[in-house]
């Protein structure tokens, strides 16, 4: 059975790899691979670069240890030639030792072009293998670009990703408000219709029972008004008190229209008009 700490480090582990898998943009690991990719095929070839001039060292040594091996055995022969043995058998040593020198210079040669085939070799498999990376990863990050814009334009059309899904929670949020005050409006009609509530905008303490008594009592005014009009008329002489009166109206009104000479030549025939005709 785990331990508490157990169980506690392999929490804090799946925590860890899950906020990993979240912030890591493969993406971005395909382009670091790649570097570390290159910056390896650049140590190859500054190692095979390194190997390649200490071959050429070993070979400029070489060449002048046979060079010196030459011009020790020109010596031991002028030795002989002039009876010095002891000397030529001197440069003779000395040539032995200049023999042994190239031989070790030889196999350290050989090594060193074998080791710069080598890196040689390393460097072209390593080169092919970076330009094929290089082209799988450039493949696998399009992939992935157009997966991930695919899949935010799905999450666009079914209102699943984040933005779309608040636009759309706002969307109905207004509707429902709108609906709620639209009730509102609507219960407040029928209540006003019904008597429930009163008009704020009417007089205080009016309602509709005392409209209609007013219009009622108005109503009954003006038949009160025209009755008493009616015997007046009656009591001036009936409709010709009327008839004269109207006759009278229009004369006068007939003289506003006129200038003032032809207003005097009126009066002075309504003047010599028979006292009868006038009435009539």
């Amino acid at each position: 059975m785990p331990s508490i700490a157990q169980r506690v480090a392999g929490l804090f582990q799946v925590k860890a790899n899950r906020a990993l898998d979240r912030a890591e943009d493969p993406r971005e690991t395909l382009d670091y691979s790649y570097q570390q990719q290159l910056e390896l095929l650049q140590k190859v070839r500054r190692g095979l670069a390194d190997v390649a001039a200490a071959r050429k060292r070993v070979e400029q040594q070489a060449d002048r240890l046979r060079q010196s091996a030459e011009t020790l055995r020109d010596q031991a022969g002028q030795a002989l030639a002039a009876g010095r043995e002891d000397l030529a058998r001197e440069a003779l040593d000395r040539r032995t030792a200049t023999g042994s020198r190239l031989t070790e210079l030889r196999e350290e040669h050989a090594s060193l072009q074998a080791q710069e085939e080598k890196l040689a070799l390393a460097a072209q498999r390593l080169q092919a293998k970076t330009d094929t990376f290089r082209t799988s990863k450039e493949t696998i990050k399009a992939r992935y670009t157009a997966a991930e814009a695919q899949g935010r334009v799905t999450e666009a059309v079914t209102g699943i990703g984040e933005e779309m899904g608040d636009v759309g929670l706002a969307v109905e949020r207004a509707r429902d408000r709108t609906e709620q005050l639209q009730a509102r409006s609507a219960a407040l009609d029928e209540l006003m219709a019904t008597g429930a509530l009163e008009d704020a905008t009417l007089p205080a303490g009016r309602d509709d029972l005392r409209a209609e008594l007013d219009a009622v009592t108005a109503e009954g005014d003006v038949e009160t008004e025209l009755a008493r009009m009616k015997t007046e008329i009656a009591s001036s002489g009936g409709p010709a008190a009327v008839e004269s009166g109207s006759a009278a109206d229009r004369r006068n009104q007939d003289r506003e229209g006129q200038g003032p000479e032809d207003r005097d030549a009126t009066a002075a025939r309504e003047s010599r008009r028979p006292p009868d005709e006038e009435a009539t």
